[in-house]
């Protein structure tokens, strides 16, 4: 069984990366994520997350990003480029959001999984 485990190496935690991210990377939004992503020389995959102070209070925000590293913890072989940086911006009001409503939204901007597909 493999290891989900979220490493130190696989996290965005120098302020120059999340510049050159913020500078060079593609963007892609939701109601309440805005996702850029940038190819690294790494070899690895790597998040880093931003939620401001508008989101709420310290524990609000805290909460936004276990939920944001969950989801990248547990779908992290799922993603189809394996070196590149994704920062996750959190917008809107999203301190009432479930786990459910989380991997839903970035579901469809990280996997690229239509949502709601019914055949007739």
């Amino acid at each position: 069984m493999k290891k989900l485990t979220l490493k130190k190496n696989e996290r965005i935690r120098k302020r120059k990366n999340y510049l050159q991210i913020y500078q060079c990377g593609k963007r892609t939004f939701s109601k309440h994520f805005t996702v850029i992503t940038f190819k690294n020389d790494l070899g690895i995959l790597r998040l880093g997350t931003t939620v401001t102070k508008k989101i709420g209070n310290a524990v609000k925000r805290n909460r936004i990003k276990r939920l944001i590293r969950e989801f990248f913890r547990l779908n992290k072989d799922r993603f189809k480029a394996s070196s590149q940086d994704i920062v996750i911006i959190a917008k809107g009001n999203t301190s009432s959001m479930k786990y459910a409503d989380v991997c839903s939204e970035l579901g469809v901007l990280l996997l690229k999984k239509p949502q709601n597909t019914t055949q007739e």
